[in-house]
């Protein structure tokens, strides 16, 4: 059984909460009774947006700042930027941490604005009760009422009580639903009698409907209205009810809840009581109105006669007036808004005092700033202050104005309707057409430019303002847009057609005006991939540059903001501007190209007055590629209106100028599609300025027609980085090739190009080559020619070939010239290459021994020739020796002499058993004909030469000097053949001798024993009066005299034709360094005395010699012997010894 309270249910209907027929409410209904109290809140998100958007900005400003700093001050800025950047983010999470429990202060202090609210209720019901207690204080009653007590005594009954109490305090009996139906069909009744019999309606509003005891009038797009009557009569006027004014606001949203479409409270009663005043204008004044006293009441219009009123037409003006007044205040706030967000620096706006007229003025400019004591800048065509004015007015519509009045059907409906209805009255009330009427006039000369009549001429239908979307932004961007379109399509008609931008940006394609995002933009292809757009501010009208290349191209920004910056002070440079900028962006993109090849580029030299002109008249910008192996050399790159022009010049410094000036000594003009094609031209190429440019053209396609919608660039200033290095190796390759060439005119040898992927190479140089290198010919000469008057030009053959290398490196360009060989030599020896066919026995030479082809390698240009004369002089000789040693065996009948070593810079070949010498030539190109160095030594095992040292020793090495000669005296090899003999028949003496020279040193005997010449030696002994000398003769015979006498008359008073003698000092060496011309003035003045009895001693000696089987002939003479080679050493050494007995045996008697 259910729980029962009080007689009802404790919960009344099961699932309501309702005890003793109350509602219990829920905790979510109470708390939603809590007032919401945001004071001093902050909403998280915005801290933390303001936060992120602070550090984001701080570390912009340290990426722009920190680049000019120093190290140090660099590392302090951003250790305290981080320091405080973090305390803030700390902080910022401690707020994060606390916000955590906003919900619960959020609803504490919901609560606290509750219970305050409640304790100011109590605080009036306080001060209520005391007000009533202080006022009743005073209060009286009034005399009592006799009479009304009498009858209430007697008749038990109130009879005089007034009825208006009745009214006030019995309420009426309410009408039933019947009732108030009945009486709302009769007003309604009422009302479509008087629409249709009496009222005229305006044609603008005759859409109408009657329900709910009221009429609806619909006026499309502008309100809908709804009036009632006052009663059944035909004086009961019409009243205002409501209206609702048919409009949409488009665009920002924000601010628009203080334009409502249907008008409330103080708005709405003003509206009622300027409607109830036009409707009643005719009308009496109610009767039950209640007139102040002492206020005269003025008399009410009346009608004339023949007039009928029309109160709907005065209501219809009115509502249509303020429909068209309050969109007019709705663009107003929206254009004011505009201006609050960044809009009001470059728009006006202004409204009229009747307020029916809205002026925007857009792209407004600032006059510059004046300085004191400075002129304002000038400009020869002035900029007016503003782009253009839009105005939004409410006009009144001519009646004779049909496309924006009344149509002809609606005129005679309403004429109609006037003749029905009236009769022959008029109405007191003509319709009064109005409408928004948008006017734009730009103003002439905006932006410096006059624009068309044509390209500014929008369609009246887009000059409308459209109640169903109220959006003043809109309509001034369409606007503004239209005028952007119409400069910039002036804008590109100056650069297709002005003469100084004609040539530049006429092509198709250069220019074009696009659309991105929805704004008009100018197009301008620059060069290659290059493209700059110009856009013009729709806020500000301020010309914009911006670049649409990589994220390489972030470092012209500064560039582009300078630009626009000159570019709004005087808009006209525009062309100028454009033109300078595409010249910087082509130097740019081919100064980076060169820097990324690593050459060094320059914008400008220091020429001298005139220079530059020499490049021709469409030269406007040109980048210098100095040429690293050959200074006085660029490359340039010429820019010209079409496309680049390239020139190689050689330059000149002028020493007697302030500042070094430089001149054009020789230009080259290169063409580019041959250089990088498949055939090149190595000569110069005659061109003048007027020359076509040798850039790449547009091919149009098959189907490529004039309506087609995509233009494609012509690919112009399009220079790729390989192109670039084959153009700079292609240049370093001509100077070369120039530089030989003029070695070759100076010494009047005729040379011819040939193909260099033809003929012989040398194997090594094989890796050393260059994408141009097959296309770029070599030069040849013929051997008669260059080796003319140089040794041994028989042995080349008649083609030498010379190329230059290295001319595509950044290394020291280097020269090589190819000699074939007429007979193979084949190297021997250590450095013979052992297994490989090429040998390079030295930087400068490699030679082939398969083909026999030597390739002289010279790292200077512009010696080339000298150096390879000089070495082919040197090899040329070095191949005669070899091929003479060689064959020396076989033709002499000398089986011991042997080639041992050979490798086209030196020859060393045994002459005698284990005796070598070692040739090389040097000084080749001196006047004297170059000299030969000889290095003379002996073949021992390394065992020998570890234990004595002498044996290792050449005694031929004193003679040096003297030999060396001999190789200059006539042809190399008669001259050769002549040392081989010197050196055979000199073998036994110098051996002698040096074994004397030992065994005098191991005794401690003091001899001196030196050459005098080639075939001339002398032992001084000790007492340095007595010589022995030994002189080599025909036939392999020898001579030993007496030094004292002389073979010939004056010899000895003639001084030796020799240089110095070279000796070994030391234990080893007791030789005396005297020179034979010192020697021979000792003789001269008979420091020489004769050795005593030395015809005894010199038969003694043969005596004792043929004792001991010595072979050869021994002849003795008065002056002392000769005998034969083989009996030298005997001999010799038996003279040696007899004589240094006896003069030791003079020594010990005197």
């Amino acid at each position: 059984m259910e729980n029962m309270t009080n007689g009802l249910a404790a919960n009344g209907v099961a699932g309501m909460p309702h005890e003793n027929g109350f509602h219990e409410p829920t905790q979510e209904e109470l708390e939603r009774e809590l007032p919401m109290v945001f004071d001093g809140q902050v909403p998280l998100g915005e801290l933390v947006a303001r936060m992120a958007q602070s550090i984001y900005a701080e570390v912009t400003e340290l990426a722009e700042t920190l680049p000019n700093m120093s190290d140090s001050a660099r590392k302090r800025t951003l250790v305290d930027w981080v320091v405080q950047t973090k305390r803030q983010v700390v902080k910022l999470y401690a707020v994060v941490k606390w916000a955590r429990d906003a919900d619960v202060v959020q609803k504490a202090m919901n609560v606290t604005a509750f219970l305050m609210d409640q304790n100011r209720q109590f605080e009036d019901a306080l001060h209520g009760l005391k007000y009533a207690k202080e006022s009743l204080d005073p209060a009286r009653l009034r005399n009592h009422d006799l009479l009304t007590s009498l009858d209430v005594l007697t008749t038990g009954s109130y009879r005089r009580l007034p009825s208006v109490i009745k009214k006030i305090v019995i309420p009426p009996t309410p009408l039933t639903d019947e009732e108030v139906a009945k009486t709302i069909a009769d007003v309604e009744d009422v009302m479509r009698y008087r629409l249709r019999m009496i009222e005229i309606i305006p044609c603008e509003m005759s859409r109408y409907r009657i329900s709910g005891g009221r009429v609806f009038f619909v006026a499309p797009r502008l309100f809908e209205a709804s009036l009632c009557v006052r009663g059944a009569h035909i004086d009961d006027g019409w009243f205002f009810v409501s209206v609702e004014f048919l409009f949409t606001v488009g665009g920002d949203q924000t601010g628009m809840q203080e334009f409502p479409r249907k008008p409330t409270g103080l708005l709405k009663r003003h509206i009622a009581d300027e409607a109830d005043a036009r409707l009643a204008f005719y009308l009496p004044l109610p009767p039950d109105l209640a007139i102040p006293p002492q206020v005269e009441v003025p008399p009410r219009p009346q009608l004339p006669d023949g007039v009928a009123d029309a109160p709907l037409v005065r209501v219809f003006n009115l509502l249509q007036m303020m429909s068209l007044s309050y969109q007019l205040e709705i663009l107003w706030y929206q254009a004011q808004r505009m201006r609050s967000l960044g809009w009001a620096e470059y728009m006006a706006v202004g409204m009229a005092n009747n307020r029916q007229t809205l002026t925007l003025s857009y792209w407004i400019r600032r006059p510059p700033p004046s300085v004191p004591g400075r002129p304002a800048p000038h400009h020869k065509v002035k900029i007016p202050p503003l782009g253009g004015t839009l105005t939004v007015s409410i006009v009144r519509i001519q009646p004779t104005n049909s496309k924006l009045g009344r149509s002809p059907k609606d005129r005679v409906l309403a004429a109609l309707q006037e003749k029905a209805k009236l009769d022959s009255k008029r109405p007191s009330d003509e319709v009064e057409q109005l409408r928004l009427d948008v006017k734009w006039e730009p103003e002439k000369g905006a932006l410096g430019i006059n624009v068309s009549a044509e390209d500014i001429r929008l369609p009246a239908a887009e000059l409308v303002i459209n109640p169903d979307d109220l959006d003043i932004d809109t309509l001034l961007r369409m606007v503004i847009s239209k005028h952007t379109e119409a400069i910039l399509k002036t804008f590109q008609a100056q650069l297709h057609y002005s003469a100084n931008t004609r040539n530049v940006f006429s092509p198709p394609g250069e220019v074009t005006l696009v659309v991105e995002d929805g704004v008009h933009a100018l197009r301008v292809h620059l060069c290659a991939d290059e493209v700059v757009i110009v856009t013009i501010d729709s806020r500000t009208g301020r010309l914009n540059l911006r670049d649409t290349g990589d994220l390489a191209a972030a470092r012209r920004g500064p560039r582009f903001t300078a630009i626009s910056d000159k570019l709004n002070e005087n808009p006209t440079i525009l062309a100028e501007a454009l033109v300078r900028l595409r010249y910087n962006t082509i130097i740019d993109l081919a100064e980076q190209k060169a820097n990324y090849l690593g050459l060094q580029s320059y914008r400008t030299r220091n020429w001298a007055a005139g220079e530059v002109q020499k490049l021709g008249p469409t030269a406007r910008v040109m980048l210098y590629i100095n040429l690293s192996n050959f200074p006085n050399h660029y490359l340039v790159l010429v820019i010209t209106d079409e496309d680049f022009r390239y020139a190689l010049i050689s330059v000149k410094t002028l020493s007697d100028t302030m500042y070094g000036s430089l001149i054009m000594e020789d230009i080259g003009w290169l063409d580019v599609r041959r250089i990088h094609g498949e055939e090149i031209s190595i000569g110069p190429r005659e061109a003048d300025a007027s020359d076509a440019h040798t850039g790449q053209k547009r091919k149009r396609a098959l189907n490529d027609d004039a309506g087609r919608e995509h233009i494609e660039l012509t690919p112009r200033f399009k220079l790729e980085t390989q192109v670039l290095r084959e153009l700079y190796a292609y240049c370093c390759a001509r100077v070369a090739y120039t530089k030989v060439e003029q070695q070759f005119k100076l010494r009047n040898i005729p040379y011819t190009h040939v193909d260099s992927s033809t003929g012989a190479a040398s194997p090594e140089l094989a890796h050393v080559q260059s994408s141009l290198a097959s296309s770029i010919p070599a030069l040849c000469v013929q051997s008669s020619d260059i080796l003319s008057g140089a040794p041994a030009a028989e042995a080349a053959m008649p083609n030498i070939r010379v190329t230059p290398l290295n001319w595509w490196s950044g290394e020291q360009a280097q020269v090589v010239t190819c000699v074939k060989l007429k007979y193979v030599q084949q190297p021997v020896g250590k450095r013979a290459g052992g297994s490989s066919t090429v040998i390079r026995p030295s930087k400068r030479i490699i030679y082939d021994t398969r083909d026999a082809i030597v390739s002289f390698l010279s790292e200077d240009v512009d010696k080339c020739v000298d150096e390879f004369l000089e070495e082919w002089a040197r090899v040329s000789k070095m191949v005669v020796i070899a091929r003479e040693v060689a064959q020396m065996s076989r033709e002499k009948h000398w089986s011991d002499v042997r080639l041992l070593s050979f490798d086209l810079q030196t020859v060393e070949f045994a002459y005698a058993a284990d005796y070598t010498v070692s040739i090389t030539c040097t000084d080749q190109l001196s006047p004297s004909g170059g000299s030969y160095e000889l290095y003379f030594s002996r073949i021992l095992d390394e065992d020998v030469c570890m234990i004595d040292s002498d044996e290792a020793y050449n005694a031929h090495e004193d003679i040096e000097p003297f030999l060396r000669k001999l190789l200059r005296q006539g042809p190399l090899a008669p001259s050769l053949h002549k040392l081989v003999a010197l050196l055979r028949d000199t073998l036994p003496i110098v051996a002698e001798l040096e074994a004397i020279r030992a065994d005098a040193t191991r005794r401690g005997e003091n001899v001196d024993i030196f050459p005098k010449t080639a075939g001339w030696y002398r032992i001084l002994y000790a007492d340095l009066r007595h010589a022995l000398d030994f002189r080599v003769m025909t036939g392999a015979r020898v001579m030993i005299l007496d030094g004292s006498h002389s073979l010939f008359a004056g010899d000895a008073t003639r001084p030796s034709s020799g240089s110095h003698a070279h000796h070994r000092t030391g234990d080893s060496a007791p030789f005396k360094s005297l020179t034979s011309h010192d020697r021979d003035r000792d003789s001269a003045i008979h420091l020489l005395q004769t050795i005593p009895d030395f015809k005894t001693i010199v038969t003694k000696t043969i005596q004792e010699v043929i004792s001991q089987g010595v072979a050869g002939q021994i002849t003795p003479i008065d002056i002392g012997v000769i005998c034969e080679a083989t009996a030298v050493r005997a001999t010799g050494r038996t003279l040696y010894e007899k004589v240094l007995q006896c003069l030791s045996q003079s020594g010990n008697t005197a």
